[in-house]
């Protein structure tokens, strides 16, 4: 119970700290951000608001200038649950990619993330 409270503690100080320090946006012409947005359209992080390396991600989808829709797999039960059965564990961070005719791709681990982000973006 102390540890968890510890944990929160210590987690919601790193997402205060985040939001306070953010580097700044990649800026993009209005219509290549249209075409980025569209191409993230079909993206969801599966996220703990609290998680550092969820912070991590949502940092680096920030700098990027990423709209990517984040789900708080912690409070929403209906998110936790897209999480285990169709991800397969709760596991977070968590990118999932809907592409047509394609299966869903969970992508788990925020350094994996974090290139996939950068080299189909960056």
């Amino acid at each position: 119970m102390l540890l968890k409270i510890i944990r929160n503690v210590l987690g919601y100080s790193i997402a205060a700290m985040d939001v306070v320090t953010r580097p700044r946006g990649l800026k993009r012409a209005p219509q290549a951000q249209a075409e980025v947005d569209a191409q993230t359209a079909n993206m969801s992080l599966y996220q703990f608001t609290a998680c550092p390396f969820c912070i991590k991600v949502r940092r680096g989808m920030h700098k990027l200038g990423l709209n990517i829709q984040t789900q708080d797999a912690m409070n929403d039960p209906k998110a936790r649950q897209e999480l285990q059965e169709n991800g397969g564990k709760v596991k977070v961070p968590c990118l999932r990619i809907q592409e047509a005719g394609k299966p869903d791709v969970w992508m788990y681990e925020s350094g994996d993330i974090l290139n996939f982000l950068q080299q189909k973006f960056g």
